[in-house]
Parts: C-alpha cells; sequence; structure tokens
C-alpha cells in the first residue's frame, strides 16, 4: 500500500509540474517553445501584426478564419497554406477556400523569422501566434498563452477541404457531429461560431435566405424579414460582401448572440444554433455573459488551435509556407 501511494504522489506530483509549465502529455507542445532557439519569435509576431493590422482592420478576422479552417482539415499543420501543383489540388483552392485572404501576411512574418532564425519557427505555429494576435487585437481579451511546437504537414487535398469544413447551410446535429470529429463539444461549438461577430461574407454562402429560400420563393422564415431586405438590397450578386454582424463587425466581441435572438444569424448554420435545447442554452450564457463568453472563446480557440497536431519527427518546418521542402 505504501508503494502505491508513493507510485501515486510521484504521479500527480508530475501531472502538477507539467501542468505549471504548460507541457501536454498528448502532442508535446509547450508554452514558450522558441524561448532557445528563437528567443523573440512570439514578440516580432505582436509586433508585425499590430503593424498591420493598424494598417488593415480586415486583418484578424481573415486569420481567424484561416486558423480555423486549417485545424478542421488535416489538423493544425498549414496545410491550407501550400499551393497546388501540377500533380495536386491543394486545399487551398477547395471551393470553401476560395475567399481566404491574408496569405500573404503569414508570408511576411515567415520572411522575418526565417531571416532572425533560419528554420527553426514553423509555419503552423506562425498562423497560430498571429491568430491569437487577431483575437487580441480586435477585441478586449488579453493576449492568452499559447502552446508552439507544430511541425508542418507535407500534404494538401481539395477533398478533404471539401468533406471536413462545416459548410454555411449545415443544421445543428451536421454541427455538432462534425466538431464532435475534432475532439470539441457543443458548447464548445456553439462558443467558436462567436468568430462570426466580426468580418464579412460573400453572399453567395447566404444559400438564398434572403430571397428564395429552398426554392419557397420567399425568405427563411427564420431571418429577420428587416434583415432580410437589407441583403436583398446589398446582394447586387453572389459575389457581394456582407458583414456578419450588424451590431459591430469591426470588433470581436458577444454581440453575435444577441443577433441569433433577434433572427439576424447570417447564416443557416448560425441560426439553427436556437434549434436545440444545449446550443440555445449555450447561446443564451454568451449573449447575457459577456465576460464568461470571452473566457471560454480563449479556451476553445487554444483548444481548437491544438487538433491533431503534428510535433517532434513528424512533419517537417518549411522555408516557405506556401511549398514543401524540397
Amino acid at each position: 500500500m505504501n508503494t502505491m501511494m508513493k507510485v501515486l504522489s510521484v504521479l500527480c506530483f508530475l501531472i502538477l509540474h507539467f501542468s505549471i509549465l504548460g507541457v501536454s502529455a498528448n502532442h508535446g507542445l509547450r508554452h514558450n517553445y522558441y524561448y532557445k532557439t528563437c528567443p523573440l519569435a512570439e514578440a516580432i509576431i505582436a509586433n508585425m501584426m499590430k503593424d498591420i493590422v493598424s494598417k488593415d482592420s480586415r486583418v484578424p478576422p481573415r486569420l481567424i478564419r484561416m486558423h480555423f479552417h486549417d485545424c478542421f482539415v488535416r489538423g493544425c499543420d498549414a496545410s491550407v497554406l501550400l499551393n497546388s501543383t501540377p500533380n495536386n489540388k491543394a486545399e487551398k483552392d477547395a471551393g470553401p477556400n476560395l475567399s481566404l485572404a491574408a496569405f500573404d501576411v503569414i508570408d511576411k512574418i515567415k520572411g522575418v523569422l526565417e531571416y532572425h532564425c533560419p528554420g527553426v519557427v514553423s509555419c503552423s505555429d506562425i498562423l497560430t501566434y498571429a491568430t491569437r494576435e487577431s483575437v487580441h487585437l480586435s477585441g478586449k481579451f488579453p493576449r492568452y498563452g499559447v502552446r508552439g511546437g507544430r511541425k508542418d504537414g507535407r500534404v494538401s487535398l481539395e477533398a478533404d477541404a471539401l468533406t471536413q469544413l462545416p459548410p454555411p447551410f449545415a443544421d445543428v446535429n451536421q454541427l455538432i457531429q462534425g466538431f464532435a470529429q475534432k475532439g470539441l463539444t457543443a458548447e464548445e461549438m456553439v462558443t467558436l461560431s462567436g468568430a462570426h461577430t466580426i468580418g464579412v461574407s460573400h453572399c453567395s454562402a447566404i444559400s438564398g435566405r434572403h430571397v428564395n429560400f429552398q426554392n419557397t420563393g420567399k425568405p427563411d422564415p427564420t431571418l429577420d424579414f428587416n434583415l432580410a431586405a437589407t441583403l436583398r438590397k446589398e446582394c447586387k450578386s453572389d459575389n457581394s460582401i456582407v458583414v456578419m454582424d450588424r451590431f459591430t463587425p469591426g470588433i470581436t466581441d458577444n454581440k453575435y448572440y444577441h443577433g441569433l435572438l433577434q433572427n439576424k444569424g447570417l447564416f443557416t448554420s448560425d441560426q439553427t444554433l436556437l434549434t436545440n435545447f444545449v446550443t440555445k442554452k449555450e447561446v443564451l450564457q454568451n449573449a447575457y455573459q459577456p465576460s464568461v463568453w470571452a473566457e471560454n472563446f480563449i479556451h476553445a480557440m487554444v483548444k481548437m488551435g491544438e487538433i491533431e497536431v503534428l510535433t517532434g519527427k513528424h512533419g517537417e518546418i518549411r522555408r516557405k509556407c506556401s511549398s514543401v521542402n524540397r
């Protein structure tokens, strides 16, 4: 019995020790990952992002979306950054990703880091850190801790993006199932949907909600009547741009959930969150307890950023984010 107690004590100590250090026993990521190999990496990314965002406020929502699209396909391995080749159509060129932007931001940051610390900082870590800065700079969020140590993948397939990214017309059950496959709960799915509080969308993603929903000749009955009329004016074509949050479209906050409660969710995948008891409860909490949502959003972003990561001898550190090493 004494021996068993000693073993348990040692295990408890190790668990506590690694928790304090921020080391993940599951995949080897850790805080301050580059403190020996490239100690200024996170500071460089933070300073560059501050400068970039001060000149272009569209960057934060673009990188938050890019990070999500990367992590949901083959995990957070920067596969979304790879260009297509003559023999392979990459994720970047799949339908759901054609509207992604800000690849040049990641390339710019990568170039500076390669100058200071060649071959050290992965593109997947750059995207994750830059996304952290995007959340910080676009809302009243602290610069939360992010573990580093991701390696870059060498595979990027159009088919993966087509099958693994949840479409804007998904219903609540499809969303719950899709997020569960990535290890995320229904509550975390609702929390991460709050990222739609910032940025814009093409009218093609609305799936006719504002004018001819499911070929009925009428707007979606779950879409606010006045918003439907506004969208009909704004959507001159499928390529027209509309904001996703009618309250504070340039700020990462919880106003998105207030919009849902007023039937002002832009996508079917937004408004469907009110059709399930669990997800509706989460919407209500996020709407009326903004500090709770903010805390949960940070936690969910960190968790999403560690989906199926490559570490150690798996993957590589690309010299250029758009192509694998030769």
